[in-house]
């Protein structure tokens, strides 16, 4: 599957409403450079819907696999429940999780024979066991939301076979809904999957993880300080400024703490690898995003 080093790249893209803040495109361009594809990544910001009107974001998708050249993109914020209708072959984890974060396009333009799959989940769970070091198995998990973020990183996180796993979330309903819909693949892993609302949903959890939209609002957590216990790992979905205060509140409890940068990271990689056949290695580009990240925090370039 690797491209010839000569002639017109291949193109790729991350398409979404807002895309501006991506890092997709620095994350693809230096798996490329390292492991030798010739490709080009790019940002395609997608209208949201007008009322009664077409889908913008199928429209957009469409579009851009017919240009010339196109592989295959990636899907964020608000589209990726969207981006599973879109694609003709559903891979079983984007089937389970309801959504898509990654189209390839096997067939040019004929979505009856793209592929869509959902990367997050074993992004998140590639980074805390690859550099987090945490080790899944066994474990209680707490998982805090019930919407897209949520279902994409529920299943992976069951297959790695925790003893337990919380759903706790503001609607008791959506909570319901997701336990549902992945009962059975729970059971088939032996793990005990139930729901809490979110000002109750338990003590002393090994694993924390913020899948919901509180960070975005800038709060510092959505359950009690009770959920942790000394050297619980707190893990936010979200990464930067948007990440900070669930990080500090966190730290402040005695849990160990880590962003969402790791899982952006490895989630591509796995895109990647979907894409190309080629499996690049993360650990050099996740170091230089956190250089980013610190450079611009402490107001360099």
């Amino acid at each position: 599957m690797n491209a010839p080093a000569a002639g017109r790249p291949d193109r790729y893209a991350v398409l979404g409403h807002p895309v501006a803040h991506s890092r997709s495109p620095f994350i693809h361009a230096a798996f490329a450079a390292q492991t030798g594809q010739h490709l080009v990544y790019e940002r395609v910001l997608v209208p949201l819907d007008e009322a009664g009107g077409p889908s913008a974001f199928a429209t957009a998708v469409q579009a851009f696999a017919a240009a010339g050249d196109a592989r295959g993109c990636n899907v964020t914020v608000p589209f990726k429940f969207e981006a599973l209708q879109v694609a003709g072959r559903p891979t079983p984890r984007a089937q389970l999780a309801g959504a898509a974060n990654t189209l390839r396009f096997d067939s040019g333009a004929a979505r009856a024979g793209w592929l869509a799959d959902n990367t997050d989940g074993i992004g998140l769970v590639r980074d805390l066991q690859e550099h987090q070091g945490f080790g899944l198995a066994g474990t209680r998990l707490l998982l805090v939301g019930a919407g897209g973020a949520a279902a994409g990183v529920l299943g992976p996180l069951i297959e790695a076979r925790p003893r337990a796993v919380v759903l706790a979330n503001r609607s008791a309903d959506k909570a319901a809904a997701l336990a549902q819909r992945h009962a059975g693949w729970a059971a088939e892993h032996g793990v005990a999957l139930t729901t809490a609302p979110l000002d109750a949903p338990g003590e002393a959890f090994d694993l924390v993880v913020n899948a919901s939209s509180s960070s975005l609002a800038g709060a510092a957590s959505p359950v009690p300080a009770r959920a942790l216990r000394r050297g619980t790992l707190a893990v936010d979905l979200m990464y930067g400024p948007a990440a900070e205060p669930f990080l500090a509140w966190a730290r402040e409890h005695g849990a160990a703490a880590r962003d969402g940068l790791g899982m952006l990271v490895e989630q591509a990689a796995e895109s990647f690898w979907l894409w190309r056949g080629v499996r690049p290695q993360t650990a050099p580009v996740l170091d230089a995003l956190r250089a980013q990240l610190r450079a611009a925090a402490a107001g360099g370039p």
